[in-house]
């Protein structure tokens, strides 16, 4: 059995994601209980956390990783009830145009 690992990603709006710890048993641990004390989407993947963890503290996240990393961002907001401005009204412009 491998050993559980953990990454936690930072992302400001802007840029791509960046990594801000990493670490793997009792960090990964650490990281963790961290990430939800202070209420932080904790996604267990073990798969995409050992693709991530090949990366660098402040490294920003590779493209071959933006989409599922962007579907965990859009996930995230949705359950914190949040929505990019430009998806005002996007149900109605979506009726609109059928």
């Amino acid at each position: 059995m491998t050993e559980r690992k953990a990454v936690a990603l930072q992302y400001d709006g802007k840029d791509a994601p960046t990594v801000t710890a990493s670490g793997e048993g009792k960090v990964a641990m650490e990281i963790r209980r961290l990430a939800e004390e202070a209420g932080v989407l904790v996604h267990q993947d073990p798969q995409l956390a050992e693709l991530l963890a090949k990366l660098e503290l402040g490294q920003r996240i590779p493209p071959q990783l933006y989409l599922v990393i962007a579907e965990l961002i859009a996930y995230a907001y949705l359950i914190e009830g949040r929505f990019p401005e430009q998806w005002d009204n996007i149900h109605q412009r979506i009726r609109d145009k059928a």
